[in-house]
């Protein structure tokens, strides 16, 4: 058989180097893939700063691109394959911006993140009680606001330059901000005066950033200690108008000693004392003048203050005046029995039970038997505890009489006559015998000793708990001579508690117990708790409850009652019975319940139970959740066909309640249509809503629409002579682009097509080039055509003798050609080959006359035949030329 001719083995050597160079260039795509790129990737921002992002692409050609964020932004630039954008005022602890650009029909993205940082502008240390008594706690807190990111934060509790405690909050979310530091401390005497601070450090030194610190104000503690006794008073009981006595008051274990303040007064007159201090020892002293104006009893008190809190002592002095008489006269016949009788001159003063005397005396001769008058010996004698007191039980008789006073029990003995302190031990009935040689005198005394009321835990202890609903009455019983009145008041109000109440929980609180005679009083705080059953209320634990997914939210269900009820709520019935519902605590700490991530709806039956009793409430529990959207309910990515009907972007929402789902296009927004439009195309932003938030996606919307030959233009636009060149070219608007392919008038030889079929070529045109030629545009939502001729034309006798000469051969070769493509290579369809331009042999058009027509047009010229589909019926064969 024949070889094959040197046009077909160009045509077959084109082909593989066309196929050589498409896997060549599909290699290099594969090894450089297209990507989109944000910088910088994170950053760390200090909160109302700003911040420059560049987004970039190495995409050839990106059809669009932008920068999705929801900061604030100011100024943007942009390139072919880049923006930049300022994001200022960021505010927010954290976001996530994302760079995208559409490349190859594919969205390209890189997302960053963006954190912000708040120095630690204000430190704050929680102010110290002015004082503090030594040996208890008190509390240091430190607060810093806002300061953060609360993971780089670290606070330290300062005495002076020293640590008392130092934490760091590593571990902290990202978004925490503010931080707390509380410590309990015990005060002692070397704190005293002390300087107290806090110090908050920020180090973003790890961020590339520095260290940022900050510190209190100091603050000044100080520290006290006041004994709970009172102060020693000492004084002379009775006072003689314009004379003067010494007046002393001390005090032991006061810390410090040099700051207590001492207040001494008889009656209306202040005291100047002199204060001397030894360690922890102080001792008052000062002299009290008695004047006319302060005659009578008159109170003397000493106090003693230290740290805001007194110690007080009180003693009564009585001031009198002892103003002269007339002159006594006695005359008497004396007789036997007045021998050695006494005869005196006796001037009595009685103050304040106290007789004070004055005579002058005479004796006689006369012996007689002791007696025991009430002038000397009072049957009764009353006596303040404390001071120390001259007691005494004369008897008159002659000779002078020994006077001896005991209990009849044989018991204590009275020191007469002798200074000595009075106890209440002393207080008594007692037998007094005065004797003499001439018989003696018998007499039953009784001695009272009185003092001031004391308050014991026994008689009216510091603490008492009713239970509301009984009856109780609030009685305290005080020590004192003579015997106290006891009355309680509760705090901020002045209404004296009496008789028995019937007892209701308003009646707890701090009731001041105070016990007076008149030797002094006593004060008593009692604490009066009042317990009760537990009770629900709807406010503090309703009886329905929304649990909404994923907000961390635990059922608050408080309950009255004291002491504090204990609730648990078990779940009923259907999908929650058995399970517990979770409770959030009264007090939230470190151990507060797990936040759960499921919960059972349905009902609960909540159970309050203390001491006093327990209570029940039913509970409906119901389940909702915020809106999320994914790439099922809403496809990032979504196609439109023009010319379809017009319809909202494929978007729903999970959630419960159902959400609503808005979009709307970034930009410009979308015009109201019937019909989708190419300008529909564009980035979309979803937003879902409920009321528990939203959840926003970024769709991006391609719209495809079918093709149409734009243009279809001859080159030159004139006639094309014999010989001459010519080129047609055919532009398609379509998405996805079109796909061309040419029909050319039967026997039209040596014709060259673009890579991608969009210009036909022909050198050295003959008369066979001349016709109508049909250029068609195909995607997968249809296919357009357009036609147009072009006329060959010359001298008539270079046409003649070209017709002649060589219509044999190219009539031969034409059907040749014809022939083998044919029978090898033109199939209904279309081929994929890699460029050939000028190989006439590479292409195949028409095979209906591969081998007819010939001569050309006579009028020399090439004009378009407009547009039209392809003929029903009509058969095309044409070779596909683009790059793979």
């Amino acid at each position: 058989m024949p070889g094959p001719s040197p046009g077909l083995h160009r045509a077959l050597l084109g082909l593989w180097a066309a196929l050589g160079l498409g896997l060549f260039g599909l290699s290099v795509v594969a090894q450089e893939p297209f990507w989109a790129d944000l910088q910088p990737r994170v950053a760390l921002v200090e909160r109302g700063g700003s911040l420059w992002l560049n987004c970039s692409t190495n995409c050839p050609r990106p059809e669009r691109g932008g920068l999705e964020t929801s900061l604030r932004r100011n100024g943007t630039q942009r390139g072919l394959r880049w923006l930049a954008r300022q994001l200022v005022d960021i505010r927010e602890p954290e976001t996530q911006p994302v760079c995208f650009f559409r490349c190859a029909r594919r969205t390209l993205q890189a997302r960053g993140l963006i954190r912000t940082f708040q120095r630690p502008d204000r430190v704050e240390l929680v102010p110290l009680p002015a004082w503090q008594p030594v040996g208890e706690n008190f509390t240091l807190s430190c607060r810093v606001p806002g300061a953060g990111p609360r993971g780089s934060l670290t606070l330290t509790l300062l005495r002076g330059a020293r640590e008392l405690i130092r934490r760091s909050f590593s571990g902290e979310p990202p978004r925490a901000r503010g931080a707390v530091l509380t410590a309990t401390v015990l005060a002692r005497r070397e704190d005293h005066r002390a300087n107290f601070s806090c110090r908050a450090e920020l180090d973003l030194r790890p961020h590339g950033l520095g260290l940022f610190e900050n510190s209190s104000a100091p603050r000044e503690l100080r520290t006290f200690a006041l004994p709970p006794e009172a102060p020693r008073l000492a004084a002379p009981r009775l006072l003689e108008v314009g004379s003067e006595g010494p007046v002393s008051c001390a005090m032991d274990g006061l810390f410090p000693a040099s700051e207590a303040e001492v207040y001494l007064a008889l009656g209306d007159q202040r005291l100047s004392p002199d204060v001397t201090l030894e360690g922890d020892a102080l001792m008052a002293t000062a002299t009290a003048t008695a004047s006319a104006e302060q005659e009578g009893a008159r109170q003397l008190v000493c106090n003693v203050t230290l740290g805001g809190e007194s110690r007080e002592t009180q003693e009564n002095v009585t001031v009198y005046t002892a103003v002269p008489g007339q002159p006594a006269q006695l005359q008497l016949n004396a007789t036997e029995n007045d021998d050695r009788r006494g005869f005196f001159c006796d001037a009595t003063l009685e103050v304040d039970g106290e007789t004070l005397r004055k005579n002058e005396s005479a004796e006689l001769r006369v012996l007689y038997a002791p007696r025991l008058d009430d002038s000397d010996c009072p049957r009764s004698w009353t006596w303040p505890e404390g001071p120390e007191q001259t007691l005494r039980c004369e008897a008159r008789g002659n000779p002078e009489p020994s006077v001896h006073c005991a209990r009849p029990d044989g018991g204590a003995v009275l020191a007469l006559g002798l200074l000595g302190p009075v106890t209440r031990a002393l207080a008594g009935a007692y037998h007094c015998t005065a004797t003499n040689v001439q018989g003696q005198a018998v007499k039953d005394v009784t001695l009272t000793v009185e003092y001031a009321p004391a308050l014991d835990s026994v008689g009216c202890p510091e603490r008492i708990t009713w239970l509301e609903g009984t009856e109780a009455s609030l009685s305290c019983v005080a020590h004192g001579v003579p015997p106290p009145n006891v009355n309680c008041v509760r705090s901020g109000e002045a209404r004296v508690v009496e008789g028995t109440l019937r007892v209701v929980r308003e009646h707890a609180g701090t009731y001041r117990c105070e016990a007076t005679n008149a030797r002094g009083s006593a004060a008593k705080n009692v604490a009066v708790t009042v317990e009760y059953g537990p009770s629900f209320e709807e406010v503090s634990c309703p009886s329905n409850w929304t649990w909404v997914e994923g907000s961390g939210q635990l059922f608050s269900c408080e309950v009255d009652g004291k002491p504090e009820p204990s609730v648990e709520c078990v779940g009923s019935g259907g999908t929650s019975e058995g399970a517990l519902l979770p409770l959030a605590p009264p007090d939230p700490g470190p151990r507060a319940p797990q936040i759960p991530r499921e919960l059972a709806p349905g009902t609960y039956i909540c159970n309050a139970t203390n001491q006093h009793g327990s209570v029940v409430k039913m509970v409906t529990v119901s389940a909702e959740s915020p809106p999320q959207m994914d790439e099922s309910t809403c496809p990032s990515h979504q196609t439109w066909l023009e010319g379809a009907d017009a319809a909202a972007l494929a978007c729903s929402a999970r959630g419960r309640p159902s959400p609503q789902v808005l979009c709307s296009r970034e930009g410009a927004p979308r015009p109201q249509r019937l019909r989708v439009s190419r300008q529909d195309a564009g980035i979309y932003r979803c937003l879902a809503t409920n009321a528990h938030g939203t959840d926003a996606r970024i769709v991006t919307v391609g719209v495809e629409y079918r093709p149409v030959v734009a243009e279809l233009a001859a080159s030159p636009p004139g006639g094309v002579r014999p010989g001459g060149n010519f080129t047609l070219t055919c532009r398609a608007e379509a998405w996805p682009p079109a796909q061309i392919s040419w029909r050319a008038p039967p026997g039209a030889l040596n014709i060259g097509l673009s890579s991608n079929n969009s210009t036909l070529s022909v050198a050295g045109a003959m008369g066979s080039h001349g016709g109508e030629y049909e250029c068609a545009a195909t995607n997968a939502h249809g296919r357009h055509t357009r036609r147009i001729t072009v006329r060959v034309a010359g001298p008539w006798l270079w046409v003649a003798v070209s017709g002649a000469a060589g219509g044999a051969a190219l009539l031969a070769a034409g059907a040749g050609l014809a022939f083998y493509v044919q029978s090898t290579a033109c199939k209904k369809g279309e081929y994929n080959v890699q460029e050939a331009e000028s190989s006439g042999e590479a292409v195949c058009l028409n095979g209906a006359g591969a081998g007819a027509g010939g001569g050309g047009g006579a009028e020399g010229a090439t004009e378009a035949a407009g547009t039209a589909e392809a003929p029903a019926g009509g058969e095309v064969f044409a070779i596909q030329l683009t790059s793979t």
